[in-house]
């Protein structure tokens, strides 16, 4: 099969989005994330741009071992000096250079000619070849540069030495039949495009930036560069799982990346919340909804056969399984499933059929229903809400305090109360809890949402826990949002289907 090679620009051009730009430490966390995902090059900043990037480029380059480490530049000899100074620790390295190619680029933004442009782009080809041997050049806009002239480009950075072209749709303004268009005729027209490898850089203004991408590696192209989540700057950049997903489900491509993809949930759970970027429930892939069946027809469906309405395994990204949500939309086949997990097996089915009439009254009245809302339907109590309750609860935050919470639980009628700190008053408290409560067990997803408006807003909580290979959800609602999320912790681990051992002193 042919090898397609995963460009990954979630650090440099994922991080230019107002607000959300990380640090060097979290940088390096990002890239080593990055690197067990198996992408193939990271763009690990724009050096020049300040001292930070400059710092962060020379850091990912002592922090990764395998993935080539790219440093932006434009066409200018100090960008590329720069550049190659904050490279001298990489393994292997690679300069990205180049120059805007676009009637609007050349005449409005930098006041040249064409050919003028074409002399600039293989003079900092040939400048950054005296430092590395590996040379990308991007021809900035060249979604609406003009095919022919575009060629005459792409054939002289060649010649001067790129060994990677970046056809880049930079506004996103490309259909696909457009830019499928574009790269067979560079592919077709450019006599020497076999010794450099074409790659696709596209941008979602209009909601194509990976439909552009497949149509450019339908059409040639080896490379794609994308973030994670589609992360970038305005409407953002090509999404990485989705170009690795689409590849992978199709094989009439016949190509294959790197990429392992059961890394990918958690990788976009990290850059999710390193950059304070909460991915739409509705994205795909990774979003929450991505794998969450509500209808009743595709529930029943699911249950029967998965692929009746998935064409991807949710193991295959790093889920563990589809998630059937209960509404009023769902059928029987999904109350019955539902009642199974919580050890409701031998239902008859007369008994079901009166209960799932009671559960769409009660789905009508909710929004969601707790396990507590199931089990009360058909009669069973759960007394697992007896062992572990919130008995007292305190904490100290602000600014440039530490975070520290207080916490007392109530065990079957012991009382036992810890002290921990954390970053931010949500965390300082369930680490608390953890303390008392002796078990491994990872939070999977935390959500908040507002019921009512103003500031006396109710919050509720829906917290997954991850504890001996199975997921526990935890709901609660509350004025205090930290109460809330306590409790919700609290009636998680409530489910966990083991005696409870508080820590001792």
């Amino acid at each position: 099969m042919d090898r397609l090679y995963i460009f990954d620009t979630t650090l440099r051009d994922g991080e230019q989005v107002p607000g959300c730009q990380l640090n060097t430490v979290e940088k390096i966390e990002v890239a080593k994330a990055l690197e067990s995902l198996g992408v193939d090059i990271i763009e690990a900043g724009f050096p020049v741009s300040s001292p930070g990037d400059f710092n962060s480029v020379i850091e990912l380059s002592k922090a990764v071992t395998w993935p080539v480490i790219c440093a932006l530049t434009r066409a200018v000899e100090k960008d590329i000096d720069v550049a190659a100074d904050a490279l001298k620790y990489a393994r292997r390295k690679r300069i990205h250079t180049g120059i805007g190619t676009s009637v609007y680029h050349i005449q409005y933004k930098l006041n040249s000619s064409q050919d003028e442009i074409i002399e600039r782009a293989v003079a900092a080809v040939k400048y950054a070849k005296k430092y590395v041997e590996d040379v990308e050049f991007y021809a900035e806009d060249a979604g609406r540069t003009e095919n022919e002239y575009l060629a005459r480009v792409v054939e002289a950075v060649i010649r001067a030495g790129a060994t990677v072209v970046n056809i880049p749709d930079t506004t996103g303004y490309c259909l696909p039949a457009d830019y499928a268009a574009k790269i067979k005729y560079l592919m077709e027209n450019v006599s020497n495009i076999h010794r450099a490898t074409v790659s696709t850089h596209c941008h979602n203004d209009l909601g194509m930036a990976t439909a552009n991408s497949l149509a450019g590696v339908m059409n040639g192209a080896r490379q794609v560069e994308v973030t994670v989540n589609g992360i970038g700057e305005r409407a953002g950049n090509t999404a990485l799982e989705e170009v690795v997903m689409a590849v992978k489900s199709h094989r009439e491509f016949n190509i294959e990346t790197n990429i392992n993809t059961k890394n990918i949930w958690e990788t976009s759970k990290l850059v999710s919340a390193l950059m304070n970027m909460p991915v739409q429930p509705n994205k795909a892939i990774v979003g929450r909804n991505a794998f969450a069946h509500s209808s009743g027809i595709h529930q029943d469906g699911v249950l029967k056969n998965r692929e009746n309405y998935e064409i991807i395994d949710p193991k295959d990204v790093g889920i563990d399984e589809s998630s059937i949500v209960l509404t009023a939309r769902s059928g029987r086949a999904a109350l019955k499933h539902r009642l199974a997990a919580l050890g409701v097996i031998n239902i008859a089915q007369e008994k079901l059929d009166e209960v799932y009439q009671q559960f769409l009254l009660m789905a009508d009245r909710k929004k969601s229903l707790t396990d507590s809302d199931i089990l009360a339907l058909v009669g069973e109590r759960e007394n697992i809400h007896k062992k572990i309750k919130l008995d007292y609860l305190q904490v100290l935050c602000g600014k440039r305090v530490r975070q520290v919470a207080t916490i007392r639980i109530d065990i079957a009628g012991e009382k036992f109360e810890s002290t921990a700190s954390g970053n931010g008053p949500i965390d300082a408290s369930i680490k608390a809890v953890k303390e008392i409560i002796k078990r491994q067990m990872t939070i999977q997803e935390f959500l908040i949402q507002a019921i009512t408006k103003g500031s006396d807003d109710v919050g509720k909580v829906h917290i997954q826990v991850e504890h001996n290979g199975k997921i526990y959800y935890g709901f609660s609602a509350n004025t205090d949002i930290v109460t809330a999320s306590v409790e919700a912790f609290i009636d998680a681990v409530n489910k966990f289907d083991q005696k409870f051992v508080p820590a001792k002193e």
